[in-house]
């Protein structure tokens, strides 16, 4: 069982990011509030680099796809489908009731977790000041 979710870039409704753990509310918005932090720009290498932040997160070889949307598990019976803009959720579908809450607490959790492990490779240094070029 995971705690499934698909992320799409409303400028791109045609590629998406499937999450079969860390689908949730929180885990995204903190994703999202990683891609601010290091100021990727929200385009399709945007996109990538959102995939490479939660791959670094949750490591393994399983996890996370990318594919075509009309391929990927969007009523996953979880989360359902989140649509970005600029790093912000405009909008969701197909999401179960009881998965519509944000615990703010988990989510600064993630998104403490998420920046230990990329912060480094965003090159984000402890002054919160980017280092390199991103």
């Amino acid at each position: 069982m995971g705690n499934r979710g698909v992320i799409l870039q409303d400028h791109d409704r045609a590629t998406g990011i499937y999450l079969h753990h860390n689908g949730s509310l929180p885990s995204v918005l903190a994703a999202l509030r990683c891609m601010k932090r290091y100021k990727v720009r929200a385009d399709d290498y945007g996109l990538a680099r959102l995939v490479q932040c939660y791959a670094n997160f949750l490591g393994g070889t399983l996890s996370i796809g990318v594919g075509s949307i009309d391929t990927l598990d969007c009523d996953n019976g979880d989360n359902g489908l989140y649509i970005i803009r600029d790093w912000v959720i405009i909008e969701r579908q197909l999401i179960e009731p009881e998965n519509e809450h944000i615990d703010p607490e988990y989510e600064e959790e993630v998104f403490r977790a998420m920046c230990s492990v990329n912060d480094k490779v965003f090159g984000y240094d402890c002054e919160n000041r980017l280092t390199q070029g991103v």
